[in-house]
């Protein structure tokens, strides 16, 4: 078939074309995810509210209001009792009320 020479000149001939080829799809690839990320940003900042929307929303939050923020700094503290006397009971909660017997 081929001698080790013919062999030698052939692999010498395909081996740059092979490294053009893994440049330009490095390229290609790094050309792709640029462009991605571009279009990303470009939704993004599309999507996202102006500064005026972001203000009302902020304004209309339900934490805005004192007597909200109240009633909820209230049911924390009520949760965190209750999650507190949990931790220092042996009984399993839960297995119902009553405790174990």
């Amino acid at each position: 078939m081929y001698g080790s020479g013919e062999l030698l000149r052939q692999k010498q001939r395909v081996a740059p074309t092979l490294c053009r080829m893994s440049g330009l799809r490095s390229l290609i690839t790094a050309t792709g995810v640029v462009t991605v990320i571009g279009v990303g940003y470009g939704f993004w900042s599309i999507i996202s509210p102006g500064e005026e929307k972001r203000k009302l929303m902020l304004k209309n939050l339900p934490e805005s209001n004192p007597a909200r923020m109240e009633e909820t700094r209230q049911r924390n503290a009520l949760v965190m009792q209750a999650l507190k006397e949990a931790a220092e009971t042996n009984d399993n909660l839960a297995r119902g009320i009553g405790g174990s017997r």
